[in-house]
């Protein structure tokens, strides 16, 4: 349930566990029974629609779809998220039939590290070592000696031979977090994403005024300044557990609002507040809310749009995919 404050703009909206399920739709119905009858599972990012949400296998955050892409004996992964986590599953299962309902959902922080002016810095700079945040092309990631996610970025740093110098690609305020929180130099990408930075100091102030109490809790991808005032900074999975354990009963998130979906499913006694931009009481992101309940459907009618990589490219991406999981087994 979706209660708005009214007064000043932009308006603070607050997510709370509807009192009733509402029934699946007909549609959702159908997609469920078609995954059963074509042994497909659906993966789903938390930042993905609560009706896509409610028929998914799994819903979680980029470590975890991983480890389940990695993992799964299905014969069709549907993926609903972005182009490089269907990538991802794609390299991970090169055998399977790997879906997105739509090939236009991106990402901006993907599209801020085109693989080949990477190449040309590792060119001019061949002893670094490239440390590449999940977002990425599959291009990229075959450029990099380790991937990592937010919920693991720290500990992957922490495993680098200390005589490396490290690339962090393409999050310069992830990589500016992990800095603050291993000590170790590296040298950042200037890639943001567009979403995360529209969080403002002044937005979350004022939404601190009207709940003093409310703990802030905010993604690695947002500025330094907005993740300053954060009680807690972490990946979408750790906010599960943080929001989980704490005592207080409302929260202040601060990342895209589709995790609102999955925070009030998880923790029905506890009340959230969609973090407010400068100019708008959420912050969707365009490329995830491309995924609709009628593309997945046809996705799975039709059993495409299907994920088709380069073999050399899947095989030269899989190694430091492999190595992330490894290193935070």
């Amino acid at each position: 349930m979706i209660k708005q404050n009214l007064g000043s703009a932009p308006s603070l909206r607050l997510y709370r566990k509807e009192s009733t399920t509402k029934a699946l739709t007909t549609e959702q119905q159908e997609i469920i029974n078609l995954k059963k009858d074509k042994n497909a599972i659906l993966l789903c990012h938390n930042y993905q629609i609560e009706p896509i949400q409610q028929v998914a296998d799994y819903v979680g955050d980029s470590l975890g779809l991983a480890r389940q892409a990695a993992s799964t004996d299905a014969d069709i992964i549907i993926f609903c998220g972005v182009h490089f986590m269907a990538e991802t599953a794609k390299i991970l299962n090169p055998s399977k039939t790997v879906l997105l309902p739509d090939l236009d959902a991106g990402c901006s922080l993907s599209d801020s590290c085109p693989a080949d002016q990477l190449a040309d810095y590792k060119a001019k700079n061949p002893d670094l070592f490239v440390v590449a945040y999940v977002n990425c092309s599959a291009a990229v990631k075959a450029l990099s000696d380790v991937i990592c996610t937010s919920g693991n970025a720290v500990q992957i740093v922490n495993q680098v031979p200390e005589n490396r110098e490290i690339l962090f690609v393409p999050d310069q305020n992830l990589g500016q977090w992990v800095i603050g929180q291993t000590g170790r130099k590296m040298r950042l990408w200037p890639g943001s994403c567009y979403a995360h930075v529209l969080f403002t100091q002044e937005s979350i102030e004022r939404c601190r005024l009207e709940y003093p109490k409310a703990p802030v809790v905010a993604h690695p991808e947002c500025v330094q300044t907005v993740r300053d005032l954060a009680d807690k900074v972490c990946s979408t999975e750790k906010m599960v557990n943080f929001c989980k354990d704490h005592s207080s009963d409302t929260f202040i998130i601060l990342t895209e609002s589709g995790m609102m979906h999955r925070l009030t499913r998880e923790l029905p006694d506890k009340t959230f507040i969609a973090g407010p931009t400068g100019n708008c009481a959420c912050n969707d992101c365009r490329f995830m809310k491309t995924n609709t309940v009628e593309n997945l459907l046809e996705c799975l009618r039709s059993s495409s749009p299907e994920i088709t990589m380069d073999a050399q490219i899947i095989e030269k991406s899989r190694l430091p995919i492999e190595k992330m999981l490894e290193w935070s087994s």
